[in-house]
């Protein structure tokens, strides 16, 4: 009897809420307004209005643009449609690709390794809570600095080259993965670390029974895909750090001798290149989990 009679009382409850939740044209109203989402939208807008602004009352210094247009078809035409070689070589380039490969995968495995130690600190489930209030700190710090600006940084002291791209993207890196396991440590099940707190187990047994264990994925993942980040960023060094590798020949390709077709053939191999990493990279992580 009561469960009959709590059902109409339900439904008319639910009705009366519905019947609330309609506004003045009768539409329903599918969210609420909140002040986190009036000051994105006002933020958005803020955003949008200063770019008109600025559209409308930028120096362009005469320029015509139907004839900026024209030529910035014809260079998109020349750079993707008659990609080839005149300063370099086939060979040359490919190694030049090795190198860029190497400073990525380099800076990749060392930051890596300094992230796992460093996420034991940071994690909260099995370090101190103010050991890792200190180490996150640092880290997001760390973190906000631009990778460039640390490669600068290595190379006031060690010269541009390898050594300060490498040491400024190992140091990013660093505090790029350090996050991603830490987090990835922390979504672990608390109750497996008890349990072998209670049976005795030191803090390495924890670690390589427990925590590396169930972790190991997503830390995988998580540095999958920094190196196709460190990849990408070694091409930049390339240039901007005197590192060399095929970031530096599209440098010259680009402003030393401005050849078009050579810029095309370089874009070329590094857009195959990272499809190439990205479908390794898949196939050895589904084989990992």
């Amino acid at each position: 009897m009561n469960e009959s009679a709590a059902a109409p009382k339900s439904a008319l409850s639910f009705e009366v809420q519905r019947q609330v939740r309609k506004s003045l044209t009768g539409r329903i109203k599918t969210g609420a307004v909140s002040r986190s989402g009036m000051a994105v939208k006002v933020t958005v807008m803020v955003l949008l209005a200063l770019s008109l602004l600025a559209f409308f009352t930028f120096d362009y210094k005469d320029i015509d643009f139907a004839d900026a247009v024209r030529g910035t078809l014809t260079n998109a035409a020349t750079l993707f449609a008659e990609p080839r070689l005149k300063y370099s070589t086939a060979t040359a380039v490919l190694y030049q690709l090795f190198v860029t490969f190497c400073l990525g995968i380099l800076s990749t495995i060392l930051g890596a390794v300094i992230a796992f130690f460093g996420a034991l600190l940071c994690a909260r489930n099995i370090s101190d809570p103010r050991v890792s209030a200190v180490v996150k700190s640092v880290v997001a710090f760390v973190r906000a600095v631009p990778t460039i600006l640390w490669v600068l940084i290595f190379a006031v002291t060690a010269g541009l080259g390898s050594v300060a791209a490498v040491s400024g993207l190992t140091f990013h890196s660093a505090g790029y993965l350090i996050k991603a396991y830490a987090e990835s440590i922390e979504e672990m099940d608390y109750g497996t670390i008890e349990a072998l707190k209670a049976s005795g187990a030191g803090f390495w047994q924890i670690v390589f029974q427990a925590v590396l264990p169930s972790s190991i994925s997503y830390m995988l993942a998580w540095t999958f895909m920094r190196f196709e980040i460190n990849f990408t960023n070694a091409i930049a060094m390339g240039a901007a750090a005197g590192a060399g590798g095929i970031g530096y020949n599209l440098f010259m390709a680009g402003y030393f001798y401005f050849d078009l077709h050579e810029m095309g053939y370089l874009t070329y191999v590094i857009v195959l290149a990272v499809i190439l990493l990205e479908t390794a990279a898949t196939k050895i992580k589904a084989k990992v989990k």
